[in-house]
């Protein structure tokens, strides 16, 4: 009897824990026109806290006139009133099935948004919109003496009108960009970006419509004029040209992403905030096949904010984007006020942050003091109160440094992740591919970068972005370098480069520990390792072949260019090329410096 009783208490938990944990399947049926209404009532009327949306493999077009509206701070973005398709907040776990289905989205939309989630899965699903908020016209002739030049405009699956001598797109939506706004000049070919193209903020002083169809456009201040041959791509002023990423989750943990892939997108690929543990596996931002736009999305295809736990990205495919392949950093904030010894308010620095959460209770903070950048004391969060998307107060656990003053910088020592990029092929977009500041460890490996800025760049900044921070333990290795750094400003295959406010010390040693080996590469150009303020780098085992794809843009810059370092060591590296301007030291970096057993490399310490 006492035996029955248990099995028959063992059958009621099971049946309760299952019942806790069910997972709501929810079968999004395909049909035709607006399908916006259809998952928002779906995802609205679940009656679980754990659900799976499974969809056919169609394609699904949704439009925002059914969509949620919703006030959104969203962080490397423009904040405002946004349009949700897919809103998950609340949930305690969400998955999407797509099962090769292809989203298709029209105007301003914010396609996926979640929120306070502990496990988001999506698998198998296409995003792109069927007309991109973008310009583009082949260059057909440029009269730098008169100050214009022509485009052969694309009409098929664009949208734009010339009115009253100006260019307004995409006029979806009743919204338009009134200027070209941020520009580059793409090769026609590959759709990179092209060779020595400088970004450009363009607004035409007029634009008239010639006799065989052709737009000319007068802008008396242009700075660098287009090539002849190339495709001018332009994607609207800055203010305005981040509605919203393809997917924004924030406040989440456990996220997974597989075989997602977006063509296009009005602000980032991926935007994770204040969220922990994150895959994006088999992946991709690219331009559609067969498709003459040269654009994928309009920013990063990955980017990361006040993240923490294990980020991997893994065998993807980012190409096309408008900003970075990857930026993964904290926030830095600035005391504005201190209000008693234990209690400060600070300030939120750059306008696309405003709103950011910056800390949590419990979250642990450090102090950064003027002169000095690095990190110094430690304390923990006991009360947060937000004034208002720029200021907001911190109350402390322990007392404030003594020596704690206004213009003081804190950085969220909680929020920062262990970072690994590995097999992913990252090429012909604007920026840098990878951009990282987390003092935990980062692993780049294996991967096919080819750059029109840095390849790899390394800058923490109180300067403009106020991204945090230094990086303490990263491994770069077995990765291949092709043409790297080709836009017009100059740039390395791998830079380190803090950029400080004017009250920091400038020669204070910032970044470390930094290991590049085994890496190959092929440059046209010099430049390999340009860093600044950094201590502990090791360089060896790698090959370096320069190639005659292009002409040097800097041929008097060095290849190893250090200053104000320490502890750097160059050795067993192979070059095969004619650079005769090796190494450029100042005294500071030369006094722990080792540069030996190279081939190809010679120098005079």
């Amino acid at each position: 009897m006492k035996n029955t009783i248990l099995t028959y208490l063992s059958i009621i938990a099971l049946f309760i824990s299952y019942q806790a944990n069910a997972v709501e399947i929810i079968n999004i049926k395909h049909a035709d026109g607006d399908m916006a209404y259809v998952v928002r009532k779906a995802i609205e009327e679940a009656k679980e806290k754990d659900i799976k949306l499974v969809f056919e493999k169609e394609n699904y077009t949704f439009h925002t006139d059914y969509a949620i509206g919703k006030y959104l701070y969203i962080t490397n973005h423009g904040n405002g009133f946004k349009k949700i398709i897919f809103n998950f907040e609340g949930f305690n776990s969400v998955e999407i099935e797509g099962n090769g289905a292809e989203f298709i989205f029209r105007g301003q939309a914010a396609p996926m948004v979640f929120e306070g989630c502990n496990t988001i899965k999506v698998n198998n699903l296409t995003i792109d919109w069927d007309i991109p908020f973008s310009f583009q016209g082949d260059v057909m002739a440029v009269n730098k003496q008169e100050g214009y030049y022509d485009l052969k405009p694309y009409t098929e699956g664009f949208s734009w009108e010339l009115k009253k001598g100006k260019i307004e797109f995409p006029g979806i939506n009743h919204f338009n960009f009134n200027s070209l706004g941020s520009s580059l000049s793409h090769n026609k070919e590959t759709k990179a970006v092209d060779y020595g193209a400088w970004d450009q903020s363009l607004r035409p002083n007029y634009v008239e419509k010639l006799a065989n169809g052709n737009l000319r456009f007068y802008d008396k201040n242009m700075k660098k004029f287009p090539r002849i041959g190339s495709v001018l791509q332009s994607k609207g002023d800055k203010k305005s040209n981040r509605y919203a990423p393809a997917f924004l989750v924030r406040n989440s943990k456990n996220i997974r992403f597989n075989n997602v892939i977006v063509h296009h997108a009005l602000g980032m690929g991926f935007l994770f905030e204040r969220s922990e543990d994150i895959d994006i596996l088999n992946s991709g931002i690219f331009i559609r096949e067969g498709s003459d736009r040269v654009i994928s999305i309009i920013a990063d295809a990955t980017h990361f904010a006040n993240c923490k736990g294990e980020i991997l990205i893994e065998n993807c495919r980012f190409e096309g984007m408008y900003d970075d392949g990857t930026n993964v950093h904290g926030t830095y904030v600035e005391v504005t006020d201190i209000l008693d010894d234990k209690t400060v308010r600070f300030t939120l620095k750059h306008d696309q942050q405003m709103g950011f959460e910056f800390a949590g209770i419990d979250d642990e903070i450090w102090f950064i003091k003027n002169p000095n950048p690095q990190r110094a004391d430690v304390n923990k969060v006991i009360d947060v109160k937000v004034i208002n998307d720029y200021y907001s107060e911190l109350t402390f656990e322990n007392k404030l440094p003594s020596d704690l003053k206004v213009g003081d910088i804190l950085e969220n020592k909680t929020w920062n992740p262990t970072f690994t990029m590995r097999g992913n092929i990252i090429r012909d977009h604007r920026a840098r591919n990878i951009i990282i500041k987390t003092p935990k460890k980062i692993i780049i490996e294996d991967n096919d970068l080819s750059s029109m800025m840095s390849s790899i760049m390394l800058r923490g900044e109180t300067f403009y972005w106020f991204e945090s921070g230094n990086v303490e333990d990263v491994v770069i290795r077995n990765n291949r370098f092709v043409d790297c750094a080709y836009g017009g400003a100059e740039h390395a295959i791998l830079k380190v480069s803090p950029r400080l406010g004017k009250t920091f010390d400038q020669t204070i040693t910032y970044d470390r520990n930094i290991l590049f080996e085994n890496n190959t590469i092929e440059t046209f150009d010099n430049r390999i390792i340009w860093a600044d303020r950094l201590d502990g780098l090791i360089v060896r085992n790698n090959t370096i072949k320069q190639t005659t794809t292009e002409k040097p843009q800097y041929p008097n810059a060095s290849m190893f260019d250090f200053e104000n370092c320490k502890n750097i060591e160059v050795y067993k590296n192979t070059y095969e090329g004619n650079c005769t301007n090796v190494l450029k030291t100042d005294a500071v970096s030369k006094k722990s410096l080792k540069f030996k057993k190279n081939k190809g490399l010679k120098v005079k310490l």
